[in-house]
């Protein structure tokens, strides 16, 4: 009696899903092999081989590819067709040819993306538009669009500036940043190398990062830095409060490279400004809205108040310039006639502190001597009392509520304050300075009076954004 064999069952699509993931060894690179010119069952091949190496293989092109392998290496086409298939922007994607794959199998596991493997997309010549000889070289001449339309090119270019700047290399640093503001401020967005090419604080070398960066979708020197131990040590221990470069780069040198690798080690003795900055780190490494901004200038405008009824509170940085988010509040503090501003800060401290949300205080009292000025060393920060606090925000203090981390049930949060108080007649030039610009020495009762010194169109910080 003959027994037809029982078909094979067929695999639920979940089960399928399990079986693979059981083999996964490079679960952060998802491969998606085109199917264009390699053919159906070459395809099918070339996915059961990187997948029994434990390779992830998508079947199809969606947001979780990292790289997309074809045979088709005309760069026109192939281009077009992922624009047409991905479901998001291709550009974010390795596009590679077939050699990064086989390479791959050989090794076993994936290999570094080089130039030669790239298959780069073919962007149109564009001409440079004419807006490009307005652009000023002046920081506080050029309008910031709130919508960064080079975001992939000041995101790199600040990478270097950072990188920089943890090598103590001030002039590189100060120039990637210098180009990265220019970059900002363009109304359009950079699609050629040689629309650069006549903007202010751009040279050669960002010429041809930025060329770099149109034709592969990212910057190699970018990406290394990325991945560098040091780099990632480095920028999350330089993100707590009250962390500098020296004591970050010290407990690298120690072999410390987490936060709980800090905290567990018994020799390390932390200072107030580090306590805090750890306890809190979850709030203040978080945004801080434009509301909750508001709500904080209430507080403490009723502070400067019940102490000097005719004092001046302004708020500054980048919520003057019309920003929605910001990582800390700053505001300048300072009375009609010159020597009430004396003690003006610490009175104010003690109200904050009397009233219960005072989380942290850092009290620097005024250097500023002007018998000294002019001075041509360059200062991060000016010499006017000032104080750095982190203070305790209710949300029902807040029009339309605290911005939560997710799953955080408190009812207030902690925020970074910053308060700085000069005599009346330095007030033009700190608000100058602490609104985002530098500042020059000359006898000036106004913003105004400073742009117009140097020969300057003023604009209304508001409009700076517009």
């Amino acid at each position: 009696m003959l027994r037809w064999p029982h078909p094979k069952k067929r695999l639920r699509p979940e089960e399928t899903t399990l079986s693979r993931s059981k083999k996964a060894v490079f679960e952060d690179v998802h491969i998606f092999l085109v199917e264009r010119k390699m053919g159906r069952s070459r395809r099918s091949f070339l996915t059961q081989l990187a997948r029994s190496k434990g390779f992830v293989v998508e079947d199809v092109l969606s947001d979780a590819v990292t790289h997309v392998v074809s045979e088709d290496s005309e760069a026109s086409s192939l281009w077009a067709w992922l624009k047409g298939h991905s479901p998001s922007d291709p550009s974010k994607m390795h596009v590679l040819d077939i050699s990064w794959f086989t390479d791959s199998m050989k090794e076993r596991r994936p290999v570094a993306v080089e130039t030669k493997h790239l298959i780069q997309d073919v962007l149109p010549e564009v001409s440079t538009p004419p807006s490009v000889v307005a652009v000023s070289q002046y920081a506080c001449q050029r309008r910031t669009t709130t919508e960064n339309h080079n975001k992939t090119l000041t995101d790199a270019f600040e990478v270097l500036a950072e990188n920089y700047e943890f090598n103590e290399m001030e002039g590189q640093c100060l120039a990637f940043r210098r180009a990265a503001s220019v970059l900002k401020s363009l109304s359009w967005q950079v699609r050629s190398s040689h629309q650069v090419h006549d903007l202010p604080c751009l040279g050669e070398t960002m010429e041809e990062l930025v060329e770099e960066i149109l034709q592969y979708g990212r910057s190699f020197e970018v990406a290394k830095i990325l991945s560098d131990e040091r780099f990632q040590t480095l920028k999350g221990f330089t993100s707590v409060f009250g962390v500098g470069l020296k004591t970050a780069e010290k407990w690298y040198r120690r072999g410390l490279r987490t936060f709980p690798d800090v905290m567990a080690e018994p020799s390390i003795r932390l200072n107030r400004m580090q306590q805090s900055g750890f306890l809190h780190y979850g709030d203040i490494s978080r945004h801080v809205s434009k509301a909750e901004a508001l709500a904080l200038g209430n507080i403490i405008d009723e502070a400067v108040h019940a102490i000097a009824p005719n004092g001046i509170l302004t708020l500054t940085g980048g919520f003057r310039r019309g920003k929605e988010f910001g990582h800390d509040v700053d505001f300048i503090v300072t009375t009609p006639e010159r020597g009430q501003e004396e003690g003006l800060l610490t009175n104010i401290i003690k109200h904050l502190k009397h009233q219960g949300i005072l989380l942290f205080c850092d009290f620097q009292p005024s250097s500023f001597d002007l018998s000294k000025l002019p001075s041509h060393r360059f200062e991060a920060m000016d010499h006017f009392a000032k104080c750095f606090l982190i203070l305790k925000l209710e949300g029902h203090q807040v029009e339309g509520g605290l911005c939560r981390a997710e799953g955080d049930s408190r009812d207030w949060r902690a925020v970074r304050v910053d308060l700085v108080s000069p005599p009346l007649d330095r007030f033009a030039f700190t608000l100058l300075g602490w609104t985002g610009s530098r500042n020059e020495f000359l006898a000036a009762t106004s913003e105004k009076d400073i742009f117009a010194h140097l020969g300057l169109e003023y604009i209304e910080p508001w409009q700076r954004n517009a």
